[in-house]
């Protein structure tokens, strides 16, 4: 399908001549001479890129885009303008502008401008076809827990999502903290923004930090560039710290201070940078038990003990185990192209007779490996490890 290119001109000469140009690329190109018919056929009909001169009869080429952005926020804007000042073309782009291209409009600079818009236009599509998918897969109503527990666990996500509260998970390993944390940041009003998990066990104190909170160039020997910290990277949106409880004591206080203050300090920077954040944080351990090795301090305790979810392990939900079982044969069913019809009397009983140290992420283990194995569209015992 060729793509829609809309003109805003209210000097027909430019108007026909820009026509007649972009046409002859492939385009379908419609033209109206003032904003607000503009405004009328957008409401109307899909265009790939709209083309606006600034001055206009009635409402500006600005206020247009303006108003265009409140509908669609995707929706991809170039403005003309006959003064090349850099506070016209600032103002354009600080409103949502995706470029600007000054009087007289040479030939072959809009034709290159429409061209790298409308590949700005496709990966903004698909930012948003991804984004889709990922918000259908973090949908309350599609995860899978029919028992009092989960649905009081959902309950509680509905609740805290809508919130900009910070949230403390705490849980066994595999009991599905990344999905109810993704669950909760894709159901908030951050879900456009960053999703940046990070697992606290994995990394050491001083890897931690300069992950965490990134450093400028000549902060340490090493430091041949600056790095931006992934608190920084996740500005709009939502950190993850799985396994808080691993997070160095040296650097607690400061995780307390950007959770106190909002703001960033990289290591060896002089300048503070605001922080847009939501932290939730995760751990399989008892935060208060002051016998481990590392446990939080008071004011982290006291910052997260009022807003905590509890997720239940799945010896204790099993109920879910055959909707989770089934979830998981059609899913791995289609990812290995299997046609896996049923589960051969006993597999159910192996499941419910199991005490599942692994909780759901083991059941996953289990279920992918069977449909692996299956080589008739039956999931049998012998597909099962031994030890179930």
């Amino acid at each position: 399908m060729n793509e829609r290119l809309l003109i805003v001109e209210d000097e027909e000469t430019l108007c026909d001549s820009l026509k007649r140009v972009l046409s002859r690329e492939g385009y379908v190109v419609d033209t109206v001479g003032n904003a607000e018919a503009a405004f009328e056929v957008f409401e109307k009909s899909f265009y790939n890129v709209i083309i606006t001169d600034i001055i206009l009869p009635g409402i500006t080429g600005i206020e247009l885009l303006k108003r265009i952005k409140d509908q669609s926020r995707d929706q991809v804007v170039i403005i003309m303008t006959a003064y090349a000042s850099l506070e016209t073309a600032v103002e354009a782009l600080r409103n949502g502008a995706y470029d600007y291209v000054v009087k007289p409009v040479m030939h072959e600079e809009i034709k290159q401008i429409v061209k790298n818009a409308l590949k700005q236009g496709a990966l903004q599509e698909e930012n948003f076809r991804l984004r889709r998918q990922l918000e259908r897969q973090y949908d309350l109503n599609r995860i899978v827990g029919e028992s009092p527990a989960m649905q009081r666990v959902m309950s509680e996500v509905g609740k805290i999502a809508a919130s900009q509260d910070d949230v403390l998970l705490r849980g066994e390993i595999g009991t599905g903290r990344e999905l109810i944390a993704r669950a909760i940041h894709l159901n908030s009003g951050r879900s456009g923004g960053p999703f940046i998990s990070i697992n606290l066990r994995d990394i050491s104190a001083g890897e931690a930090e300069r992950a965490l909170f990134g450093y400028v160039k000549g902060a340490f020997p090493e430091a041949l560039s600056a790095r931006k910290g992934l608190f920084e990277e996740a500005n709009g949106g939502t950190v993850f710290l799985r396994e808080i409880c691993d997070l160095d004591s040296e650097l607690q206080p400061r995780l307390m201070q950007v959770l106190r203050d909002r703001e960033i300090r990289p290591a060896g920077s002089e300048t503070v940078i605001k922080a847009d954040l939501r932290f939730i944080i995760a751990t399989s351990r008892d935060i208060t038990d002051k016998g481990k090795e590392r446990a939080l301090n008071i004011d982290l305790l006291e910052k997260f003990g009022n807003v905590a979810i509890d997720l239940p392990p799945l010896r204790e939900r099993k109920e879910d185990i055959q909707p989770l079982s089934e979830h998981f044969i059609s899913k791995y069913s289609r990812e290995l192209c299997k046609n896996i019809e049923r589960t051969e009397a006993g597999v159910i009983d192996f499941f419910l007779g199991y005490e599942w140290p692994g909780n759901v992420r083991e059941l996953q283990n289990i279920i992918e490996r069977a449909v692996i194995l299956s080589a008739d569209g039956v999931i049998r015992p012998e597909h099962l490890p031994k030890h179930l």
